[in-house]
């Protein structure tokens, strides 16, 4: 899931308040009375007594100076948020909650690196982090960190098997509002448990401009996967939709749906293995597709032949509405 981000803006500082926003913050922390002043400057949500966010009931506070408080922590609802707090930061506290609680824990940082480190820990990480600064330009860094920490997925070496034209079909054009980078594009395919890396459309070509915010992402059928350990069908995506974004490294971040365009093209089959798995899908007919090798490379679909290597996602739960679930289900 994607870390959360909050800003600590109590006693009320509107500086505070908008370099938050402007960093893309979830939330501010504020005094009780303070969050109709949040909301005329922006569309983001308040933590407070009397916010969007309730503290004592949405979120509750916890301040770790002993293993009691530990245990304290760990009797709060699983529906509620964490916030920890210690009496001086320290790393041993939060281990030990992310390893018995696991999720709905929130740090609270002085800074990116706590942050950093609170995002990692047991290589798992809190929830995300509450920074305590009101230092402006530490609000901008840590946003930075936060980003970086998103969800992370283990990428194979899938093999292709064959590659062959089809007849006419429906394709999805995904335009974000973020100009990915060469290596960065979406994980697509015909069944959830085996994408391909689809490169963005980031790579100059004498045919056509770039379109670093779009990935050419395949039949209407297609599915796609978004934050949350979730899938989408391409042909369901609107305006606004939540995407995940991720490179050849495995490295995601969140990312927007600014315009999902279907229109009628040729269409091809790719059909690839990783260890005897089979995954495929269906995509435009055209030398701008593009799918991204091991190294991050993009490469023209209609450029594959069998035996190269690509990048895919493979994973062996099924989906219903696009949730995983433990059942068995056979796509063909």
């Amino acid at each position: 899931m994607p870390r959360l981000f909050w800003v600590n803006a109590k006693p009320y500082k509107k500086k505070v308040v908008t370099t938050a926003l402007e960093s893309g913050a979830d939330a501010v922390i504020v005094p009780r009375g303070q969050s109709k002043k949040v909301h005329e400057l922006g569309l983001i949500k308040t933590v407070s007594l009397d916010g969007d966010l309730k503290l004592g009931e949405d979120v509750v506070e916890v301040i770790i100076s002993s293993a009691k408080d530990e245990a304290k922590a760990l009797k709060v609802p699983a529906d509620r948020l964490i916030l920890i707090k210690t009496s001086d930061w320290k790393v041993i506290p939060l281990e030990n909650l992310v390893a018995k609680r696991g999720k709905g824990l929130l740090a609270w940082v002085s800074s990116a690196e706590e942050a950093s480190i609170a995002l990692k820990i047991m290589e798992r990480g809190v929830d995300g982090v509450v920074l305590d600064t009101s230092d402006l330009s530490e609000i901008k860094r840590t946003a930075a960190v936060t980003r970086e920490q998103g969800e992370r997925l283990h990428l194979v070496q899938a093999t292709i098997k064959s590659v062959r034209p089809l007849g006419m079909g429906d394709r999805v054009c995904v335009d974000t509002i973020t100009n990915m980078k060469p290596g960065q594009g979406m994980l697509i395919g015909n069944s959830s448990s085996g994408m391909f890396l689809v490169h963005a459309e980031n790579v100059e070509t004498p045919y056509c401009a770039t379109r670093p915010f779009r990935v050419n992402a395949g039949a209407v059928h297609a599915y796609l996967r978004v934050p949350d350990s979730k899938t989408s069908y391409l042909a369901d995506l609107s305006i606004g939709d939540p995407v995940l974004i991720i490179d050849h490294k495995g490295r995601t971040e969140v990312g927007f749906v600014g315009r999902a365009k279907v229109e009628k093209r040729p269409m091809m089959l790719v059909e690839a293995a990783y260890k005897g798995k089979p995954l495929s899908l269906v995509m435009q007919n055209a030398e701008t597709i593009r799918l991204t090798k091991p190294g991050g490379e993009p490469v023209s679909i209609t450029h594959l032949k069998a035996g190269d290597r690509v990048l895919a996602y493979l994973e062996e739960a099924g989906r219903h509405f696009g949730v995983k679930i433990e059942e068995t289900i056979v796509e063909k």
